[in-house]
């Protein structure tokens, strides 16, 4: 059954990826007004998205757009267990259909660009120095840092309607101080679902999709969330 909190999950992912990728094709791919432009930008843009996209899916629910904060929240129980899954599809289906406007929207731009690291960066994630370990401990702790700043907002009262702006802040702060390094997905559904159609769609001039990388935005993000729940949890009971 569709409720109105996984309609607002899937509208939600939707627009941050379809805006979150939307910046960093415009940066990476050829011939865009704005080529070039770097890592400011797409931090910024990302950040702005998710800001964006949490207002609109506030609408009809909880706004997670993230399986990781979804796993989150119903550690420390702010949601039931059984309203996971059904959320996780929705932010999946969201983040697989925004791939495509993504692809259609920037057509032209895929032939004029020839390398394909850049292309596939448009669709999901890839560290700057391939090092399994620092980068599994880094989706580990940029996650773990998104969860405790999300979890702090409810004991801190913000004003009615401030809370995604802070949440935006939030991301651009890890996205400019720890992103860096693997891009900072902190995300399943950012990272795998546009991987899987990075995979699939015809798009000019793309290679792998480095299917031997994809588990580290996935299991990483996933221990992060579970280490942000802990913590977090482990705190308010010192109180």
């Amino acid at each position: 059954m569709i409720t109105l909190p996984m309609i607002g999950e899937f509208l939600g992912t939707f627009i941050m990826m379809l805006l979150g990728e939307g910046v960093i094709c415009s940066v990476e791919l050829k011939q865009t007004k704005s080529y070039g432009t770097g890592w400011m930008q797409t931090a910024t843009g990302w950040a702005m998205a998710i800001t964006l996209a949490v207002y609109v899916a506030g609408i009809f629910g909880p706004a997670h757009l993230n399986p990781a904060v979804s796993i989150a929240l119903a550690y420390v129980g702010e949601i039931s267990w059984e309203q996971v899954p059904p959320f996780i599809l929705a932010q999946f289906l969201g983040a697989m259909c925004a791939n495509v406007c993504v692809w259609l929207h920037f057509y032209p731009h895929w032939k004029q660009t020839t390398n394909q690291d850049a292309i596939l960066s448009c669709f999901c994630t890839a560290p700057a120095i391939r090092h399994t370990p620092s980068n599994l401990f880094g989706e580990v702790l940029s996650t773990s840092v998104l969860i405790i700043g999300v979890l702090c907002l409810g004991p801190n009262r913000l004003e009615h309607g401030l809370g995604p702006i802070v949440i935006g802040i939030l991301i651009l702060v890890i996205g400019l101080c720890l992103g860096s390094t693997t891009g900072y997905a902190m995300n399943p559904a950012r990272d795998l679902g546009p991987r899987i159609m990075h995979s699939l769609l015809p798009i000019a001039n793309k290679g792998t999709s480095h299917w031997e990388y994809a588990w580290i935005p996935v299991v990483g993000p996933l221990m992060g969330a579970t280490l942000g729940a802990f913590l977090y949890h482990s705190l308010l009971m010192l109180l």
